[in-house]
């Protein structure tokens, strides 16, 4: 996965692979916690190594995955935040996650 590609590129390449999920939408809403205490510092301790964008700390995912089928809502989300774990080493703050079947 390249570096220097926007946060939300990487998560949605990183989800689509792992899961075929037949729909998903990634919404940044870092604009809505803008001014919040650390959230600026977490991602500006990270970007320099990372070359990211310090603003994408904040998203929504809405995800249909047949893969995720069957599983409890505390699991599919794991599962989720597993696949995205080193974005939460780099600088994203929060993932808000809507499972539809």
């Amino acid at each position: 996965m390249e570096q220097n590609q926007t946060r939300a590129l990487r998560i949605r390449a990183i989800l689509t692979e792992a899961l075929a999920p037949q729909y998903i939408e990634l919404i940044d809403e870092s604009h809505t916690h803008k001014g919040h205490g650390g959230v600026k510092e977490h991602a500006q301790n990270q970007i320099h190594s990372m070359h990211l964008n310090p603003d994408e700390t904040h998203f929504s995912l809405i995800i249909s995955a047949q893969s995720l089928k069957g599983f409890s809502r505390v699991v599919q989300h794991q599962k989720i935040y597993t696949l995205v774990a080193d974005e939460f080493k780099s600088g994203l703050h929060s993932l808000r996650i809507t499972v539809q079947i």
